[in-house]
Parts: C-alpha cells; structure tokens; sequence
C-alpha cells in the first residue's frame, strides 16, 4: 500500500506540475502579448473555469497523497526521507504557494476592470508577479515528483 501511495503522489505531482510549467512556459506568454483588456479578461475566465474539479482534484488531492504517503513512510513502510522530501516540496510548493501568493492575485485580478487604467496596471503586475510565483510552484512539484520517484522500492 506504502508503495502504491508514493507513486501515486509522484504521478500526481508531476501532472500538477506539467499544468504549471504550461501556464509559466507558454499560457502567460501568450496572454501577456495580447491587448492588456483581452489578455486580462482571458485569465479571468481562466481563473473561474481553473476552479472545477480537473485541477482543484489534482492539485489538492496530489496534496492528500502525499501526506497519505509521508505517513505511510513514517509508520514504517518505506524509506523516509525522499518520501518526506517529496511531501514537503509538493504541499509548500503546490500548496502554500498558491493559496498565500497566486490565489490572492488571481483575486486582486477577479476585482479589476480589464481595459481601464487601474486594470492593465493590475494586469501588468499580474503578468510578471504571478507568473514568477506559478514558476514556482512548478519548480516544486517538478521536484517533488523527482524526490518521492527515486523512492527505492519503486
């Protein structure tokens, strides 16, 4: 079973991870080079549809089995301390990182009025500071998948 959650968890943050790099890899790029209003509005509605079951099941369910996995470990079922690092960087990364920098942008975004001036600033800082922190958490599951896949019964 200890197993079966690792590669679980590996799996699933290296999907999250694949959705984070796109966004920081080719998405925000190409809304950034959009006209502020329409690159603006198009994150918005992203932002709303981002909230349904496809990405909120894979990011916080990822989030369930890695602590699944990480308490497996610790109770004895397998070598600790990739598992654990796994873990860590998954729910800091994945987790914490959206909920205390990219969550409150895309709120910050959600109030803003796209084509006004006070909306393309807020886009503008939107575009460079979300992103940076999206880039992030890419870079945190990325290893996260890394950490909890070289696990040595897998």
């Amino acid at each position: 079973m200890t197993t079966a959650l690792v590669l679980a968890a590996a799996l699933g943050s290296a999907v999250v991870a694949g959705v984070f790099a796109t966004f920081s890899g080719f998405v925000m790029r190409a809304l950034g080079a959009l006209p502020a209003a329409t690159g603006a509005a198009a994150m918005q509605a992203v932002n709303v549809t981002a909230l349904r079951p496809p990405l909120m099941t894979a990011l916080f369910g990822t989030a369930a089995l890695c602590l699944a996995a990480a308490a497996a470990v610790l109770a004895g079922g397998g070598p600790v301390a990739p598992v654990l690092a796994g873990a860590a960087a998954y729910l800091a990364g994945a987790v914490l990182v959206t909920a205390g920098a990219n969550v409150p942008l895309n709120e910050e975004l959600r109030r803003s009025v796209p084509g006004t001036p006070e909306g393309d600033a807020v886009w503008a800082r939107y575009l460079r500071v979300w992103t940076r922190w999206n880039t992030l958490r890419a870079v945190a599951c990325t290893g996260a998948a890394a950490a909890l896949g070289s696990a040595p019964f897998l």
